[in-house]
């Protein structure tokens, strides 16, 4: 019976692993390798890094500081969930195996909905920085650059005109044929001088030092492409469980990271609120911290 069983190394579960095995508890770590902070080529407003500081390199120094811990992190995949009478049993991997906690810890994170584009030319494309998923992170790298956003509606034109504060040249072109904006929506991005394009726009491509959206009425090239195309929750262990989620998918917390069972918590981007890093990280320290005095109330941390 472990103390705590952490689902997802990334920012978040990487954060209270460290916490919760500097408190001494008993911790297991599983992680299915798909980190979306491991997509980040550079990240530039991550405090403590002036230079700024690759995903990838980021995950390994904060797994490195939880296994000088003692915490280590196992390569598998958790299908479910089992609360029980004195916690919970999680099944891990294609044999299902069986591991019991007192508590778990859910820091799976999202997927982004991608554009229609080939994977390695995605991928060589976001290492470049002509697709971009988080204005909030890097439109400062955008500034006074030709941007494009693929989306539509209400959150696509959020998307651009968020973007609108760091650049002039705003495209908002629509997924599909035609774009879903409403007169309200079309008078605030004619407003803010951001041109909506129908579509469709993919697949893209990149041209030397561009990315091209090739749509009826012709190519548009850009500096970079930001996809407003949503993402998936990977909420569907807790829900499973009995936890509460909001219509979109977002784990419902208390402010102690609580779900609505009973020793399961959740942090980082599945849970509603800023999908960052640093707010992540937040989540998962409130989150260990909780869970430590949860136990202790339960039977007396001694050493």
């Amino acid at each position: 019976m472990e103390d705590c069983i952490i689902i997802g190394a990334g920012p978040a579960g990487l954060t209270a692993a460290i916490y919760l095995a500097r408190f001494h508890l008993s911790i297991r770590l599983f992680d299915c390798g798909s980190s979306r902070a491991a997509l980040i080529p550079r990240t530039h407003n991550h405090a403590g890094f002036p230079g700024g500081i690759p995903g990838k390199e980021l995950l390994a120094l904060m797994l490195a500081q939880a296994e000088s811990f003692g915490a280590r992190r196992e390569l598998a995949e958790v299908s479910a969930i089992v609360p029980s009478d004195d916690g919970f049993e999680v099944h891990v991997g294609q044999g299902a195996a069986i591991f019991r906690a007192r508590t778990v810890l859910l820091a799976t994170g999202v997927l982004n909905n991608r554009p229609d584009m080939p994977a390695e030319e995605h991928d060589a494309a976001l290492a470049r920085g002509l697709l971009r998923y988080c204005p909030i992170c890097d439109g400062y790298e955008v500034t006074d650059k030709r941007v494009g956003v693929i989306g539509t509606g209400e959150h696509g034109m959020r998307e651009a005109l968020f973007l609108r504060g760091f650049t002039d040249d705003v495209t908002l072109i629509a997924p599909g044929a035609a774009h879903d904006l409403d007169a309200a929506c079309r008078a605030t991005l004619e407003e803010a001088g951001i041109l909506h394009v129908d579509g469709p726009c993919t697949p893209l491509r990149v041209a030397g030092d561009a990315i091209v959206a090739t749509t009826p009425g012709g190519e548009l090239h850009f500096d970079s492409i930001y996809p407003a195309l949503g993402s998936r929750i990977r909420s569907d262990l807790a829900v499973a469980a009995g936890a509460r989620a909001s219509e979109d998918g977002c784990l419902e917390v208390d402010d102690h990271q609580r779900t609505s069972v009973s020793g399961l918590f959740a942090a980082g981007d599945v849970v509603k609120g800023l999908d960052q890093i640093s707010h992540a990280m937040g989540e998962a320290g409130v989150a260990a911290t909780t869970i430590r005095n949860l136990l202790d109330e339960r039977r007396p941390i001694r050493r």
